[in-house]
């Protein structure tokens, strides 16, 4: 996890992540290849990470619509990475995440599709609107 220095999640703790390229026509695979290289220095190919989830987000702070995509990593790590201007990365258990400060939204909904999802693969869709309380649907589950 890395505590990130930058908003929206400023000093809170979430995954490594970004967002696709679009210029480029950057697939997600592509893009969780390159964040993984970018904030924690792995390099890993299309074997080594596993989607396990979509998630279409409708106004996501408020106005944004987007997707999300969770990967799952299997090429270990052998030490910490070094900071970055991101913010800096650290290991905790599972259990141990569950008490740190971390984004509500991945408290509320991220997590518990990990536990529940990361093995398979499910599709939903979320309304983040901020007058209404988070809300997932699922759409498919495999």
């Amino acid at each position: 996890m890395l505590q990130r220095k930058k908003a929206p999640n400023e000093g809170l703790w979430s995954p490594i992540g970004g967002k696709l390229n679009m210029a480029i026509g950057e697939s997600p695979h592509q893009c969780a290849i390159r964040e993984t290289r970018e904030e924690i220095g792995l390099d890993t190919d299309h074997s080594q990470i596993r989607l396990f989830c979509m998630i279409a987000e409708k106004a996501y702070e408020g106005s944004s619509h987007w997707l999300m995509f969770l990967f799952k990593c299997t090429k270990p790590l052998d030490r910490l990475p070094d900071p970055i201007d991101e913010g800096k990365f650290s290991f905790f258990s599972r259990d141990a995440i569950d008490s740190l400060e971390i984004p509500e939204t991945d408290r509320q909904c991220l997590w518990g599709i990990f536990d529940r999802h990361s093995n398979g693969f499910v599709a939903a869709r979320a309304d983040c609107s901020p007058d209404k309380p988070l809300k997932i649907i699922y759409e498919q589950i495999i």
